[in-house]
């Protein structure tokens, strides 16, 4: 399944660091491309949607 989900708070590199290794968390093979300028982050993962999002809020990147 592929995700864009927006994320408001990354800002950067960083924050890209956090958000792949928390969706790596619940899915190991997932693949993770984000950009902070658009604030957008794509992600091909077989973790449901639901999943994707609770794990981003809990590590402090709500998804819009």
């Amino acid at each position: 399944m592929t995700l864009t989900l927006k994320v408001p708070k990354m800002a950067c590199s960083a924050c890209v660091n956090t958000i792949t290794k928390a969706i790596k968390a619940v899915d190991a093979y997932a693949t993770v491309q984000a950009e902070p300028k658009t604030k957008l982050v794509n992600i091909e993962t077989q973790a449901s949607e639901t999943v994707v999002k609770e794990v981003l809020a809990s590590v402090g990147y709500p998804t819009a």
